[in-house]
């Protein structure tokens, strides 16, 4: 595997990839930040990190002209599945886990499905950002659940144009 380290304006972040695909985006000390980065090669001139620079930062200006660089997803079957749905989540919009849930039990040929399964699919997505799972909520528009933390989830939906002052913080989805 080899990576590199990113300055983001929400944060240092670290990419890994492996030949010409992107494996993962995470925030430095996220909940799921690997733990065996110490045995990757850093090799932060590849152009696959070059084309995710260019790629955050057209998304820090506001923009979303440009393609996805090349993704390789690696998981379950059914996190791939959710994850492949949450690249389906138009820019600035929010969805819930339960939506999420009836869109793949749909897809399964199911007639339900936990949301709470998918709410830990799109919380191990390794490629945060490019993978957008900070647009998803909770069924009650708490801020839920954000491996890199709420305050970077609500300034990512800020950064896509995103009303952020409907959503609640979490706790204010708690009684």
């Amino acid at each position: 595997m080899i990576y590199a380290s990113l300055e983001s304006p929400v944060g240092s972040m670290t990419a890994s990839a492996k030949g010409d695909a992107l494996t993962g985006l995470w925030f430095v000390g996220g909940k799921y930040y690997p733990s065996d980065t110490g045995t990757w090669a850093y090799e932060p001139d590849r152009p696959i990190f070059g084309k995710l620079r260019e790629w955050l930062k057209d998304y820090f200006a506001g923009g979303r002209n440009l393609p996805l660089p090349p993704l390789q997803l690696e998981g379950t079957p059914f996190q791939r599945t959710v994850w492949d749905m949450l690249l389906g989540i138009p820019y600035g919009r929010v969805t819930t886990y339960g939506e999420i849930a009836k869109r793949v039990a749909a897809a399964r040929g199911l007639r339900s499905m936990s949301a709470q399964a998918v709410g830990g699919a799109v919380g191990h997505n390794p490629i945060s950002i490019l993978v957008p799972c900070h647009r998803v909520i909770g069924r009650d528009g708490s801020l839920t659940g954000y491996a890199g933390g709420l305050d970077r989830k609500k300034a990512l939906l800020r950064i896509e144009g995103a009303d952020t002052s409907t959503l609640l913080p979490l706790s204010a989805g708690i009684t």
